[in-house]
């Protein structure tokens, strides 16, 4: 079990835990290690884990929880948020994407997307939670499962300040040693 979590950035060396919890959380949808590389090389990316600021048991795992975002220059994009499942409705997600919304906040995004599929209950409660909107479906977007998600929408100028603690200003280490330094989005 964990106590607190702190966040800091997606590192190459984070691939293995976070594919492990990708194919956990997401099954045959997960990614894998070439798209997580790929994604991470992407301009407009940034990526965050959370890790255990101590561990309670032998072998727990150093992350337990990553989200990322793509800044397009108008909008921020949620492109992933995922829980270890022991550790989820323990804040975790809402330190994520508190942080998500405080990134969005510095490159001066006007609002944050996000898709999620329509059964996934928890995670749309905490979405509304933050004063995400739902906008409409999108039919069959996750494959191969045919699953509907729903496109929801957060205006940054009505949300409430997130918490200072969740800012995490380093970037992303890019898995490729010639992948220039604004890969990141950190140049916005």
């Amino acid at each position: 079990m964990i106590t607190e979590v702190r966040l800091r950035p997606l590192r190459s060396a984070d691939f293995d835990r976070v594919l492990q919890l990708e194919r956990q959380l997401f099954g045959r949808g997960a990614w894998t290690y070439g798209m997580l590389a790929d994604e991470l090389a992407g301009l407009g990316r940034w990526y965050v884990v959370a890790e255990p600021e101590r561990l309670d048991r032998a072998g727990d795992q150093p992350v337990v929880g990553y989200a990322g975002l793509w800044f397009d220059g108008d909008v921020t994009q949620i492109m992933t948020i995922g829980v270890d499942p022991d550790v989820q409705r323990h804040g975790v997600g809402r330190q994520l994407m508190n942080a998500l919304i405080e990134r969005s906040r510095k490159v001066k995004a006007e609002a944050v997307l996000l898709e999620v599929r329509v059964d996934n209950a928890p995670a749309i409660e905490m979405y509304r939670d933050f004063g995400f909107q739902i906008l409409g479906v999108r039919k069959r977007y996750y494959q191969p499962e045919d699953m509907d998600a729903y496109t929801m929408r957060l205006e940054l100028s009505e949300v409430e300040h997130p918490t200072a603690d969740a800012a995490v200003e380093s970037p992303v280490d890019a898995p490729a040693a010639d992948t220039p330094d604004d890969a990141t989005g950190d140049a916005a």
